[in-house]
């Protein structure tokens, strides 16, 4: 006898990239920056912790959402904070969908989205990028049922992004709120921000997990319209931030010279990893994140990620429905990233 509702237990569930533990391992493969975070976001959070943790926090995170409006040039009332990027989906996906309802989202992309469906009892309208990473008029095409679109920007694996004045089109050719996804936008060279006050269906999120360095400390915020923010604020957990993320966010966020040196350091080495990968064969695609997809045309790539796991460097390898696989890189330090370039180069 089962408790659990048809759809949960039909369902795969998000599987994240490895975790191991102990540093035995160089991680390039789940997109973590490989440098510390700011000075400042360690001296917040002691600080908090000296104040004392016997209180609730700021259920919005108030200090944060007046600190990040004057950094993207929004009133914080714009701002809905949340316990890392996935956080802020999940309480889009059961804001606008119902059982039945369709969420669309492109092909290869972020794999949560359709996890996040499928918890929903949703229908998963999938559509495939051309070969160029574009995105043709069926990510547009109107249907009564659909709810709700994804679109990571810039995507992954591919690390493309779309430039915001196609996103605007999307948005506008759309029946449904459509998802900005810009995790790694602080490494693209244009951001969709300025979108949310054109069009009340354009909802951005970002986390501070990659460009600020603290994937462990699980913060991120969205962007809409402040009537979209109301509505969405009633679905979040009560406290879905605690006081030490929300000290350490905003110290992070008022460091933007430490987030632009930082900025600065991973392009560079991106670069030199991109140019390395094609040397070595790869079809390698030009990136506007911090990590590179990697398929190559006429060698499998999943031995060579098994042979690089067992010379201790983690990468990942990915495998989508209707297209090529593809070992995805993250950028890691210039030592790092010469480690597992030698390494590749002696396994192929």
């Amino acid at each position: 006898m089962s408790f659990f509702r048809s759809n949960i237990e039909q369902m795969g569930g998000y599987v994240p990239g490895e975790q191991p533990q102990g540093d035995k391992f160089i991680k390039l493969n789940t997109n973590e920056n490989p440098y510390s975070c700011s000075p400042k976001v360690k001296a917040a959070i002691g600080h908090m912790i000296q104040r004392g943790l016997q209180k609730y926090p700021d259920p919005l995170a108030t200090a944060f959402r007046i600190r990040a409006g004057e950094v993207l040039g929004c009133d914080p009332d714009w701002i809905l904070c949340g316990n890392g990027s996935d956080d802020l989906l999940t309480i889009a996906t059961r804001a606008f969908v119902e059982p039945g309802d369709r969420v669309r989202f492109a092909n290869p992309s972020y794999v949560l989205y359709r996890t996040l469906a499928e918890i929903q009892g949703g229908q998963c309208d999938v559509v495939s990028y051309q070969p160029d990473w574009s995105l043709g008029p069926a990510f547009t095409a109107g249907d009564a049922r659909l709810k709700l679109a994804y679109l990571a920007n810039p995507n992954s694996p591919s690390g493309t992004a779309l430039a915001p004045q196609q996103v605007a089109e999307i948005a506008d050719a759309l029946p449904c709120p459509l998802v900005v996804d810009e995790a790694y936008v602080d490494f693209a060279d244009n951001h969709c921000i300025s979108l949310v006050a054109e069009n009340e269906k354009v909802l951005v999120t970002r986390s501070l997990s990659k460009s600020y360095a603290l994937a462990g400390l699980r913060f991120g915020f969205l962007v809409g319209q402040p009537h979209m923010i109301e509505q969405l604020s009633k679905i979040k957990d009560s406290y879905n931030c605690d006081a030490l993320s929300i000290a350490g966010a905003t110290a992070a966020m008022d460091d933007q010279a430490w987030l632009t040196q930082n900025q600065a350091t991973i392009r560079a080495t991106r670069q030199r990893l991109f140019a390395q990968m094609q040397e070595l064969g790869f079809a390698s695609v030009a990136s506007q994140a911090n990590f590179i997809w990697n398929p190559h045309p006429t060698i499998a790539v999943e031995p060579l990620y098994h042979k690089l796991k067992e010379s201790g460097v983690l990468v990942r390898y990915m495998n989508y429905p209707n297209w090529e696989d593809g070992l995805r890189i993250s950028v890691g330090t210039d030592e790092q990233i010469d480690a597992c370039i030698t390494l590749l180069r002696a396994a192929m």
